[in-house]
């Protein structure tokens, strides 16, 4: 059972996905909170799995309660769920250590799938804002080398071919395949380039990939 935590400060939106995610059978929302605040004393209180979380809210917004739930319960993953799609706010999400990004537009059974992903490790974004931000990126760095960017050096050859697999969307396992090499050995490289990179999670390392080519 996943474990999740609602949290918007509109109460009506909380209400609503309360009912329609408590449907699912393999989704159990633990608790409701309506500003960052809250949901940092929620994660800690009941430990839930996944986070939903707004990302504008008074007192404390979803970016700043992102970062401390990412630092203090490493074990919760936030996926923030909002009606902005500017890439700001994109940006300041993924940054702060969101596992995705999605729009509140989206099918209820669309959410709760993405909620399972996340659960289990991957990440995920609203169609076509990857490609948003990623087109926002590569038009800031149109004139960067790969000279420009030394910290690539820290990265073995072969580190780098998973980064660039990452880069286009591959999990671990279709990188395992591709590389003929074991998953948990694609698990390790993923973790050496986050460290050397000082990347917080895979969607930093595709926008990373896709804006160094």
């Amino acid at each position: 059972m996943i474990r999740l935590l609602l949290v918007d400060d509109q109460e009506l939106v909380c209400q609503g996905l309360k009912t329609m995610l408590n449907l699912e059978p393999d989704i159990e929302v633990v608790g409701i909170a309506n500003n960052g605040c809250i949901a940092v004393q929620q994660v800690e209180a009941l430990q839930p799995d996944v986070v939903l979380m707004d990302i504008r809210m008074p007192i404390m917004d979803g970016r700043e309660a992102t970062r401390i739930i990412g630092q203090k319960f490493t074990d919760t993953k936030v996926l923030v769920v909002s009606t902005f799609d500017e890439d700001d706010y994109i940006a300041q999400a993924i940054k702060a250590g969101a596992k995705g990004y999605l729009l509140k537009d989206m099918p209820v059974d669309e959410l709760a799938q993405s909620i399972r992903l996340v659960y289990r490790g991957y990440s995920q974004m609203a169609p076509g804002l990857m490609e948003k931000m990623l087109d926002g990126v590569l038009d800031s760095s149109a004139t960067e080398t790969e000279t420009d960017r030394p910290e690539l050096e820290e990265l073995t050859p072969r580190e780098i071919e998973v980064l660039n697999l990452v880069g286009t969307g591959c999990t671990n396992r279709e990188i395992a395949q591709k590389l003929y090499i074991a998953e948990g050995t694609v698990k390790t490289h993923v973790t050496h380039i986050l460290n050397r990179l000082n990347l917080r999670n895979r969607s930093q390392i595709a926008i990373y990939a896709n804006s160094a080519r």
